[in-house]
């Protein structure tokens, strides 16, 4: 079942304007041809929220846009609908493993326990390293720093190389200062564990090696990569790897749902949390 082709001249492929979701998809009225006429009407604007999202958003994030948009509608329709119309979601790609650790790098103990949750921002954060194909055979390195209240991406660099400086310049956030709070990640080497100490970190990390006691940053990472690769083995050279992931971090951190706090985006949720906090 063609549905893209059979409706792309008549409704188009726009973008959804965060905020004005009613404007792009239309507050669509319930059918009176039963089901299968109901579900080819919310097919429309399922479809229209997925491009509007470089096809990212998988049915939890397509029902929450339904609902802020107005439209009354649970996620076991909508995952019916997208099932049934060939609106699928993106699938993980192989994972490769970025980390390495230095063979005298002083213990660190594990103060995340797979407990990915905080209540505040800036208390609790999580890190790793990435790898980005550009051709050839080559890689670009992207390290992410992870705000666990908010999820917001607080912090990340990019470089040709895995040196302690890429995880170092990505923990440049917040001013510079950040007294007090959990960075969990690799174990890193010594120049890290200065930097850590200079920005007022405490460092925590899990066993090499076991991706579930760093579960948050490498399911980021893994995000990123699916939404921007879109399925194809990399990107042409590093300049246009560069471009789309800047983009989709704005987007990430901005206007993309997340599950884990209640389908805001994170800068919403930091807002929230700000609104909520009690008076010094």
């Amino acid at each position: 079942m063609s549905f893209v082709e059979d409706h792309k001249a008549l409704y188009g492929v726009k973008r959804v304007v965060p905020g004005a979701a009613g404007v792009a998809l239309g507050l669509l009225p319930v059918a009176e041809g039963g089901r299968g006429q109901a579900d080819e009407q919310l097919a429309v604007p399922v479809w229209r929220i997925r491009a509007g999202y470089d096809g990212t958003y998988g049915s939890p994030r397509v029902t929450a846009e339904l609902r802020a948009a107005g439209i009354a509608v649970d996620h076991k329709r909508v995952e019916r609908v997208m099932r049934e119309y060939g609106i699928a979601g993106l699938r993980l790609r192989e994972k490769v493993r970025t980390t390495v650790l230095e063979p005298d790098a002083a213990p660190v103990p594990d103060l995340i326990q797979r407990d990915f949750t905080a209540e505040r921002p800036n208390t609790r954060y999580v890190g790793d390293i990435t790898y980005l194909p550009v051709g050839g055979g080559r890689f670009l390195y992207l390290a992410t720093v992870v705000d666990l209240c908010s999820r917001r991406l607080a912090g990340r660099s990019i470089a040709d190389h895995m040196r302690a400086e890429l995880v170092i310049d990505a923990l440049h956030i917040r001013g510079g200062r950040l007294d007090g709070a959990v960075f969990h990640s690799g174990n890193g080497a010594r120049e890290f564990a200065r930097a850590c100490h200079r920005l007022g970190v405490t460092r925590s990390r899990g066993v090499a090696g076991t991706g579930a006691d760093n579960a948050a940053a490498e399911s980021f990472n893994a995000t990123l990569k699916r939404e921007t690769l879109q399925g194809v083995p990399g990107w042409s050279d590093a300049h246009t790897a560069r471009l789309p992931g800047f983009c989709w971090i704005t987007r990430y951190n901005t206007v993309r749902r997340h599950s884990r706090i209640g389908q805001l985006s994170p800068i919403d949720d930091e807002k929230t949390a700000d609104i909520l906090k009690p008076a010094a």
